[in-house]
């Protein structure tokens, strides 16, 4: 990836307030984060294990669903469906110890216009985010798609202090992250930080099966359109487990020389799962040895 001229890492550490010694890897202050993602389980996808290795340590960090996840189910929808995937999402929140926001936007329906960007804005500038997590803009569906548009809209004016003018500017532009996908057109995702979760894969583990109206229903959109899936319930729920762990394993495979290149060769080769991030264009720009000092080991 391409970038204009950086400062040292250490110049990008101090403008954070960011201490880091060479053998303390998190950074030395609180941290707040924000990961968006699209619908209710997105976020908790993208981000979980990081998220509570994070809160772990002292940050501050907050999930945002853009929509409120109302037809993502074959046997549900409208007001019930969002009630019940707000509920599943606050508990997700409390398995990993963070905080979480639900946006009532129709699921299907988030527009990158000037009203979602002033709310999106609204939402980085009130948590006075240092990190902003989200989708990149290419994706098979819209609503991904436009939460990536979206986060890029905000990159710059979120330290504006007369944009959405009630709320507070940030301190300079956050760092923005985009998560992994498996697109390629017209960009492949390209990792500047991969993360060991294996320490915390439980409580992420634990976070999917409280949302069941996404994963384990026999009705929900997992239970519905992924391959092969049993009919009965426990079946159900473990071949789901199963389907998670191994899209996490297959980050920890594909990512593998850069676990390596961050944890060294004994561990980096065991990692089971991972997690894994790119520097947006947008944010404020750090070097990969600076971001990566930024996330928990």
């Amino acid at each position: 990836m391409r970038h204009r001229a950086l400062p040292s890492v250490a110049l990008c550490l101090l403008a954070l307030g960011v201490v880091v010694s060479a053998t303390q890897a998190p950074a030395a202050r609180q941290l707040r984060v924000i990961v968006f993602g699209a619908h209710p389980d997105d976020a908790e996808l993208q981000a979980a294990g990081v998220a509570t290795m994070w809160a772990a340590q002292g940050h501050m960090v907050k999930f945002v669903s853009a929509t409120n996840g109302d037809i993502g189910h074959f046997s549900q929808a409208g007001g019930p469906l969002a009630i019940r995937r707000t509920a599943e999402v606050k508990e997700c929140a409390r398995i990993l110890g963070i905080t979480t926001d639900v946006l009532d936007i129709h699921d299907g329906e988030l527009v990158p216009n000037l009203e979602t960007r002033r709310t999106f804005a609204r939402k980085i500038r009130d948590w006075q985010a240092d990190i902003v997590i989200g989708h990149r803009p290419y994706d098979y569906h819209p609503d991904h798609r436009n939460v990536g548009v979206l986060l890029n809209d905000t990159a710059v004016v979120v330290g504006a202090a007369f944009f959405v003018p009630d709320t507070p500017p940030t301190n300079g532009n956050p760092i923005y992250l985009n998560s992994a996908d498996g697109f390629t057109d017209p960009t492949p995702f390209r990792p500047d930080v991969v993360v060991d979760i294996d320490a915390v894969a439980d409580k992420k583990f634990q976070c999917i099966a409280a949302m069941p109206s996404q994963f384990a229903d026999a009705d929900s959109w997992q239970g519905r359109t992924l391959p092969n899936m049993p009919k009965d319930e426990a079946g159900r729920k473990a071949y789901i487990m199963e389907t998670v762990k191994g899209w996490l394993a297959s980050a920890a495979d594909e990512f593998r020389p850069q676990l390596i290149a961050r944890y060294g060769q004994e561990r980096g080769s065991k990692v089971k799962y991972a997690e894994a991030f790119q520097i947006n264009q947008y944010g404020r720009q750090v070097k990969a040895e600076a971001l990566g000092a930024m996330f928990p080991r």
